[in-house]
C-alpha cells in the first residue's frame, strides 16, 4: 500500500505538460485522479487531450475521471467537484495547475486578456478551494497546491511589463497564505510552489521565453509537488516554496542534473533582472508576430472576392 492509496486528486490543466505528468505520478502511487481541462479531442493545436490522460492513468491500474472544464467558468469548476464526489465520494488533493501567461505592459493589455489571466490564475484556484474545502474538512485531510511565487518585496519592483500576469499569480499566493490559516485546524494544507529556473513547457517554448539552455524539465515541478503532498497536511502548510529547495529539504536531493533540459548545461536561476530581460524578448516576439499577422491580413483579398 502506498501513501496515496485511496486518495482522490483533482488536477486542472491535466491534458498535457506538468498536469498530466503529475496525474501519472500520483496514479502510479495508487491515487484516483480527476482531470479537468478543455481539450477533449486529440489532434488540436497542442498535443494531448483529457481522454489521452485518462487512458494512460487507467493503464497504470488507477481509476480516472476526465471532465471538460473551462476554469474561467464557475459552473464547470463546481461540476468537477460535484462529479468527483459523485464518483469517488471524497476529494483529498487539489492542484491548481492550469495557468495563463501574458507578458505585456498595462497599456498593451486589453481588458479581455486581463480578465483571462485573472480568471485562470487567481479566480479559479479561489473557487475550486471554495468548493473542495468542505469535502476535505469532512475527511479531516487535504492538500491544496497552487503554482505561484513567494511574496517578495524585491519582486514588486520588477512587475513592470508583466503586471497582469504577476498580479494574478501573486493573488494566488495571497489566497494560499490566507486559506492556510482558515483551515489549519482541519488537517488541510495549502502551499505554493514556484520554480528556480524557467521550465521547458509547451507554453514556454511557444512564447519564446528563454532558450533550452535556460530551462529545466517539467519533472522537477512534478517531483517537488509530490514531495509536498507526501507531508502531513496538519503540520506542513502555509509555505511559499521553491522547487529545488523543496527537493533538498524534503527529499535530500542536491544533484539536479537529471532535470536539465539540455543535458550538458546547467540553467541559470531566474533572477528578477533576468525575468525582466526574458519578458522584454517575449514582448518583442509578440509584437513582431502581431505585425506579421496584420501585414498578412492587409495583403489578403477582400472577403467574397
Amino acid at each position: 500500500m502506498t501513501g496515496f492509496e485511496g486518495r482522490v486528486a483533482i488536477i486542472t490543466g491535466g491534458s498535457r505538460g506538468i498536469g498530466k505528468a503529475l496525474a501519472l505520478a500520483l496514479a502510479e502511487q495508487g491515487a484516483s485522479i480527476v482531470i479537468g481541462a478543455k481539450t477533449m479531442e486529440a489532434g488540436g493545436r497542442l498535443p494531448g487531450s483529457v481522454p489521452d490522460t485518462v487512458r494512460e492513468i487507467e493503464e497504470r491500474g488507477a481509476q480516472a475521471l476526465g471532465l471538460r472544464c473551462d476554469v474561467r467558468d464557475e459552473a464547470d469548476l463546481k461540476n468537477v467537484v460535484d462529479r468527483t464526489i459523485e464518483r469517488f465520494g471524497r476529494v483529498d488533493i487539489l492542484v491548481n495547475n492550469a495557468g495563463a501567461m501574458w507578458l505585456q505592459s498595462v497599456e498593451d493589455t486589453p481588458h479581455k486578456r486581463y480578465d483571462l489571466v485573472m480568471a485562470i490564475n487567481a479566480r479559479a484556484p479561489f473557487l475550486l478551494a471554495h468548493h473542495c474545502v468542505p469535502h476535505m474538512r469532512r475527511g479531516g485531510w487535504g492538500h491544496i497546491v497552487n503554482l505561484s511565487p513567494p511574496l517578495d518585496l524585491e519582486g514588486i519592483q520588477h512587475l513592470g511589463g508583466k503586471v497582469a500576469y504577476m498580479t494574478s499569480k501573486l493573488n494566488a499566493t495571497l489566497l494560499t497564505m490566507g486559506l492556510a490559516k482558515e483551515v489549519a485546524a482541519d488537517g488541510i494544507a495549502c502551499n505554493t510552489i514556484w520554480t528556480r529556473t524557467l521550465i521547458g513547457t509547451l507554453a514556454t517554448q511557444n512564447l519564446g521565453i528563454g532558450s533550452p539552455r535556460d530551462w529545466r524539465t517539467e519533472d522537477i515541478v512534478v517531483d517537488a509537488i509530490m514531495a509536498v503532498l507526501e507531508q502531513d497536511p496538519a503540520k506542513f502548510t502555509g509555505n511559499a516554496l521553491i522547487d529545488d529547495e523543496i527537493l533538498a529539504r524534503l527529499k535530500g536531493i542536491e544533484d539536479l542534473t537529471r532535470y536539465r533540459f539540455v543535458p550538458d548545461h546547467e540553467p541559470m536561476p531566474m533572477t528578477w533582472e533576468l525575468w525582466d530581460a526574458v519578458a522584454e524578448v517575449a514582448q518583442q516576439m509578440y509584437f513582431a508576430a502581431m505585425a506579421a499577422a496584420d501585414s498578412a491580413k492587409a495583403g489578403s483579398p477582400p472577403a467574397g472576392s
